[in-house]
């Protein structure tokens, strides 16, 4: 085996408890071994998500449930990576030691020199894009090409995206002009010029322009990350048949955003105008229509910092803040000849 002929220990960056970035601290310990249908995976780098900010915290307390009660069962952050195929599984015939690849680790484990992912979530990196930039595309990416999906979004459509100049925002912005839309979207000051730039052709400081001040009925979809708005107010501003898809919510310690979710669901009724609540995945055909896209120069991840792995505590402080721009990257490994 590549890499491992040489080691049996890694680094990984790893917490015990739910807290904030000082829970997390490096160790070393033991390079793990894939089971029947799993990969070993050289880690070249990892992108941070706000996902990896409610899992280190255990906020809400109802994700706990699916990531532990009393810990996070993955003890190490980082959902997204490229990678480098070390060790097979003996059930793995799609993949070989060497294979360059990309995709969603489940629960995380990207902060480390080395993570098991099952074989099914990774799909290749094309040549084209360097390690950094394939790992900043797929939960983020993903997250808005599955809200425009729900959305319906189409050529000559207007969309309006809340919260454009974040990790799934600044995606939103792009794969809905790919599609031939019209984006319109809100965004700090600062960042009005990078999402202009990214594609969208009106743009508004949310902090100067209430979402109750653009006009009622223009839009087709609206894709709100923000969660903030009232929804009686988006829902305004659709055109009848439009949809208002919600990837994010305000809500409390314990429950979330699921108040605002049954509120959506009671205030969509009626009117031919839908409002939407979305639950992402992981999906590969996904991943792998986001590599495409950034491989043609058709999208890009903005990213906002990148890190080493000895300075994950910061890059966990950083995603931790909630005021980040696009991506936050550590890079692992990132050179595949090492």
């Amino acid at each position: 085996m590549t890499d491992l002929t040489r080691t049996r220990t890694m680094i990984a960056w790893r917490q015990h408890r739910y807290g904030g970035p000082d829970v997390v601290a490096s160790e070393r310990v033991e390079v793990p071994v894939p089971g029947a249908d799993e990969v070993l995976l050289r880690v070249r780098a990892t992108s941070l998500n706000a996902a990896d900010h409610h899992v280190m915290r255990g906020t809400p307390l109802l994700l706990r449930l699916a990531f532990g009660i009393r810990r996070p069962r993955m003890a190490a952050r980082g959902m997204d990576v490229a990678a480098t195929v070390v060790a097979v599984g003996s059930g793995v015939t799609a993949w070989a030691v060497g294979d360059e690849v990309m995709g969603e680790l489940p629960g995380g484990g990207g902060l480390a020199e080395y993570a098991l992912a099952p074989a099914s979530r990774l799909v290749a990196r094309p040549a084209a894009l360097e390690p950094a930039v394939a790992a900043a595309l797929p939960l983020a990416g993903g997250t808005a090409w599955q809200a425009l999906e729900r959305a319906g979004v189409a050529n000559g459509h207007r969309v309006l995206v809340l919260a454009a100049s974040g990790g799934v925002g600044h995606f939103a912005v792009q794969l809905a002009a790919v599609r031939g839309a019209e984006v319109w979207a809100t965004c700090g000051e600062p960042s009005l010029k990078m999402v202009t730039d990214l594609g969208a052709v009106r743009t508004f400081d949310y902090r100067e322009t209430d979402a109750a001040a653009l006009p009622p009925a223009s839009f087709e979809a609206v894709i709100d990350i923000a969660g903030t708005a009232p929804l009686r107010v988006l829902k305004a501003l659709l055109r009848p048949g439009g949809s208002l898809v919600m990837v994010s919510g305000a809500g409390n310690d314990v429950f979330g955003p699921v108040g605002r979710i049954i509120r959506g669901a009671l205030i969509g009724i009626g009117g031919g105008r839908s409002i939407r609540p979305l639950a992402a995945v992981a999906k590969p055909e996904v991943t792998r229509g986001l590599a495409a896209l950034a491989a043609a120069g058709r999208i890009r991840p903005v990213i906002e910092e990148r890190f080493s792995l000895a300075d994950a505590g910061k890059a966990l402080a950083r995603i931790d803040s909630g005021r980040t721009v696009g991506k936050i990257v550590v890079d692992v490994a990132p050179d595949p000849a090492e």
